[in-house]
């Protein structure tokens, strides 16, 4: 007779060993490990829909035309013609040996497009990579991309959960192109990227595709200087700006000269990529059927490689434009925001110059073909209670050409909920919100997974949420932190199935989890070690001054001891922003930690060392 319950045991210790091999192989994955997880934890109630693969063929092309149909008589763009030392003439042949390289890089996904599986095609890379690489000169040499590599297979996908899935407006288009125009594709993306770096060629504050670059970047830049703007007494004004489809409504002739032009692309590269832009096609799928297929006359597909880095090029120079009006600016590809400040008392001019400013931009999107949408961009006024009561309510309103945009109280800006006392009570509400959805997700799976394997899913799922741009919160009371302390207490819980009476600090200690202070001290830490060791982009760097820097304070003992000057505020709100806050975070970290050079051995005694001030004092 079968025992059952032996049976059960060793389904269940299967079932745990499967996902601690998929957790422990994604590690470094975060998109693959949400691939893994997604049957797991599907919810019984997933949306659907009734909408067809038609249905979104027609949305998604009528929506082009019509944004086309709008800027076709904007006249043409001013490109400003810029020397390049060095233009790029010509595609390098690649090799065997740097195929091989992106094999073992990429991503092991799959598209129907492939003959072959894609990790297949990784594991037989030292037979594949010489014929790829034959592949890719051949490209070169006729100055062509592969017909079937510019085909893609578009996915519409939902840009929220808690959108209607029966709106066509709650989806965006995703292109799945084939494995190996990818590959492609990679290889010509080191080229120009190389020669984009080595010429300068990118706006300092644009963060997107870029190494080093992120949104956590991005933040830590704006909000360092929204919370200056407080801490001198001044009022701020940010912008939001919002572009449809922007990626879609690229015009190939327009992003041909601004190559050649701007970005000292020639010769046979230009003609390479002119021919990459031209002649693509798209069938849209959905519930395994096809639209049939179409022409793309415009845009450039967000699921390849080379796409979206050729947007942030074709829209390098709006950046002109926002410094023209005197605008503190940042960009992350489509994702524009810049604000200004000042005295309360002249808020109306600032408000009148960011309307001047939104004019502006919107005819410089209708010269490229891109629209701007003023029914999506979002102004936040933003100081202290006292100064913020000092506006009229008619200085809360700005005239964007036909448009009346008003000031809202709080903006998501790069996934960060962002008030207008600075006060981040709302991102902390929404994020702990957050991470508690997932835990209560995790507990009904808690005894199948086992300690270890629920472990690295609450690192995984959670406090990836709750270390994302934690080093906004820096120098927030611990009331206000409160929220995410208590997620670390459940999170804890859970792992080690407790009680909810039951003490959870010896449970923290032994995994090894620093509480929600010294997570953003280790993040304020972490990114000063990378702008020392070239691994931060330029823009945090002129953020810190190490003192052995000064030349009247080279020889004081601060110098030796590698630490940074902390600059002076004027309020206490002033030590929250991360031009104080990291450098006086820093500077507790004893003289061998902050002379480590290797970034993981540098975590590690960083958390060793946090760990030891937070639970031994």
């Amino acid at each position: 007779m079968v025992n059952f319950a032996r049976q059960r045991t060793i389904y269940q210790q299967k079932f745990v060993d499967h996902w601690s091999v998929a957790i422990g192989s994604c590690q470094s994955d975060p998109k693959a490990l949400w691939s893994k997880l997604r049957p797991l934890l599907q919810s019984s109630s997933c949306p659907s829909s009734q909408l067809t693969a038609d249905d979104f063929a027609r949305f998604f092309s009528t929506k082009i035309e019509q944004i086309r149909a709008t800027t076709a008589d904007a006249p043409p763009p001013t490109i400003v013609d810029r020397v390049v030392p060095v233009p790029l003439v010509i595609l390098q042949p690649t090799t065997a040996v740097e195929i091989s390289a992106i094999l073992n890089r990429s991503a092991a996904k799959q598209c129907q497009l492939d003959p072959a599986p894609s990790w297949l095609i990784k594991r037989a890379g030292s037979i594949l990579a010489p014929v790829i690489a034959n592949i890719c000169n051949a490209s070169f040499r006729q100055k062509m991309m592969p017909i079937s590599c510019k085909h893609a297979i578009v996915r519409p996908l939902l840009k929220k959960p808690t959108l209607d899935p029966d709106d066509l407006n709650s989806y965006r288009p995703i292109s799945n192109l084939s494995f190996l125009s990818k590959i492609v594709e990679k290889v010509v993306d080191a080229r120009l990227s190389g020669h984009t770096s080595a010429n300068n060629l990118l706006p300092a504050f644009q963060s997107a595709y870029r190494p080093f670059h992120s949104t956590e970047t991005a933040m830590t830049c704006v909000f360092d200087g929204m919370i200056k703007v407080l801490d001198q007494g001044h009022v701020g004004a940010l912008m939001l700006l919002d572009l449809s489809a922007a990626f879609d409504t690229v015009d190939p002739p327009i992003l041909s000269d601004v190559l050649e032009r701007r970005f000292g692309v020639q010769g046979d590269a230009l003609e390479w990529l002119v021919d990459f832009l031209n002649g693509r096609t798209q069938v849209i799928r959905v519930n395994d059927r096809e639209s049939a297929a179409m022409p793309l006359i415009c845009g450039v597909p967000q699921g390849s490689v080379l796409g979206p880095k050729r947007f942030i090029e074709y829209a390098e120079d709006v950046s002109h434009l926002l410094q023209h009006h005197g605008l503190l600016y940042h960009l992350f590809a489509d994702d524009i925001q810049g604000h200004m400040h000042c005295l309360p008392s002249h808020i109306l001019t600032i408000i009148a110059t960011l309307g001047y400013c939104f004019i502006d931009v919107g005819d410089w999107c209708a010269s490229r073909r891109l629209q701007l949408n003023a029914a999506k961009t979002e102004l936040l006024l933003f100081g202290t209670a006292a100064s913020l009561q000092k506006i009229p309510p008619a200085c809360r309103v700005m005239r964007a050409g036909s448009s009346d945009i008003e000031a809202v109280g709080v903006v998501r800006d790069l996934g960060v909920m962002i008030d207008s006392q600075l006060s981040m009570h709302e991102h902390v509400s929404r994020t702990a919100r957050a991470c508690f959805f997932h835990l209560r997700r995790l507990r009904s799976i808690r005894q199948q997974l086992g300690r270890d394997v629920t472990a690295g899913l609450v690192v995984a799922l959670v406090f990836s949420r709750l270390d994302y741009c934690n080093v906004v919160l820096a120098g927030l009371p611990a009331a206000t932190l409160a929220p995410l302390q208590r997620v670390i207490h459940a999170a804890a819980r859970l792992v080690a199935d407790l009680r909810p009476n039951d003490h959870v600090t010896p449970t923290i200690k032994e995994l090894h989890w620093l509480p929600i202070a010294q997570r953003i001290d280790f993040k304020l830490c972490l990114l000063v070690h990378k702008t020392l060791v070239g691994h931060a982009p330029i823009y945090l760097s002129n953020m810190l001054t190490a003192v052995g820097n000064i030349p009247s304070r080279s020889a004081l003992r601060d110098a030796s001891h590698g630490n940074f000057v902390v600059p002076r505020t004027r309020l206490r709100l002033g030590d929250r922003a991360f031009s104080v806050a990291a450098p006086r975070a820093w500077n507790l970290l004893p003289t061998e930690v902050k002379a480590m050079r290797s970034t993981p051995v540098f975590k590690r005694a960083l958390k060793t060392f946090l760990f030891r001030v937070a639970y031994d004092g």
